[in-house]
């Protein structure tokens, strides 16, 4: 409090003298003058947790460039996660599936009129290498994965860990676009529901609970059914408890509520948005998830997770970031593990080891901290 009162003072004695004050005016115009009016353009049009992580980039331009405008391009379907972001200016949305190639030179020519400064893509395709080489930004920046770095002004790599050894976690990777931008510090991904989210999902919110999203796009990415039936029955009585996920996943939330036979068990798969999922998330008691795109949205609110990686490793660099993170994975020294980076339809051994032999008891640790 005396630090404060004391650098108010300083401030009014140096404001009273006349040069000085025409000094410290002068340096607040140039400082605005410098920051006001750069134009960014973020890139990211791969799939939902690739978009959450790369909120990382928008914090740390935001932190380093408070007079910019920054612009975000996704893929059509996930513009409900920036939906009234606070830090965004425009958000370009690209529709794949419909017209994919008129809507993407669609989006060339507008790019071009808006005069980037800097485009920083994080996809690492071809489709936006074109939407980067071409836009006309004064600056490019991208990963050499991607087929058209050569004509990126910087581009930058991208590795993917190995098992048992340090790796970099991807929002690491994302940062290293704007290092020389920015600082050396990555920001962590952040989402920001809005009041009218959590008024939405207050009425789930009168007990204790825990989330549960037991659904991946990949089967070797999803632990099986019955050990989220199990799951459920072991979880302390008192908590509700929500099944949380997509339209699609609906059929599997009914089926795992049914098998567990437990009354305070509700599936919210598919009646919730993004954010309104996020904002439930980040008052659970505990949140469990595969590694999948629910991992991310409760790092980009900082809930506490519990996350289940069966067929993938952590050190390909998409584990959980929050303060109260948990990663359980099998004790099993299997050859086979990792079998992919984006997992499979059914397990190429055909015993799926990597997940049958991750214990409920062994998940169940993490709430012992917390209930």
């Amino acid at each position: 409090m005396v630090q404060g009162t004391l650098r108010i003072s300083k401030a009014r004695d140096f404001i009273k003298k006349p040069f000085l004050s025409f000094e410290l005016l002068f340096l607040i115009a140039l400082y605005f003058q410098h920051f006001r009016g750069v134009k960014f353009l973020i890139i990211q049009t791969a799939f939902i947790g690739d978009v959450i992580l790369a909120t990382g980039v928008l914090e740390k331009i935001q932190q380093n460039y408070p007079g910019s405008e920054i612009d975000f391009l996704l893929r059509k379907g996930n513009e409900g996660l920036l939906q009234g972001h606070p830090y965004l200016h425009r958000l370009w949305i690209w529709d794949k599936k419909k017209n994919k190639l008129p809507n993407l030179f669609r989006l060339l020519r507008q790019f071009r009129s808006e005069h980037y400064d800097h485009i920083i893509n994080l996809h690492r395709f071809a489709s936006s290498g074109i939407l980067t080489a071409f836009s006309g930004a004064k600056h490019s920046y991208g990963f050499k994965k991607n087929p058209l770095s050569f004509f990126f002004e910087k581009s930058f790599p991208h590795p993917i860990g190995k098992k048992g050894q340090p790796y970099l976690h991807e929002t690491e990777r994302n940062h290293a676009l704007v290092r020389d931008l920015t600082d050396p510090q990555p920001a962590l991904p952040r989402l920001y529901p809005s009041a009218k989210d959590e008024e939405s999902i207050s009425s789930y919110q009168t007990r204790p609970y825990v989330c549960i999203a037991p659904a991946s796009v990949w089967f070797t990415k999803q632990w099986p059914e019955d050990k989220w039936v199990e799951l459920v029955q072991q979880l302390p009585a008192d908590l509700n408890i929500y099944l949380l996920g997509a339209p699609s996943d609906k059929e599997l939330g009914n089926r795992i509520r049914e098998k567990s036979g437990r009354p305070n068990t509700r599936v919210l798969c598919g009646e919730l948005s993004f954010l309104q999922s996020a904002a439930l998330m980040r008052s659970a008691i505990m949140n469990y998830v595969n590694d999948s795109a629910p991992l991310h949205l409760a790092t980009a609110v900082n809930a506490p997770v519990t996350a289940v990686f069966c067929s993938t490793i952590p050190e390909f660099g998409f584990g959980p970031l929050g303060d109260l993170s948990f990663i359980v994975e099998t004790h099993e020294n299997l050859s086979c593990r990792p079998c992919g980076l984006h997992g499979h339809k059914h397990c190429p051994q055909g015993h799926f080891r990597c997940a049958n032999t991750i214990t409920v008891k062994a998940v169940l640790e993490s709430i012992k901290h917390l209930h």
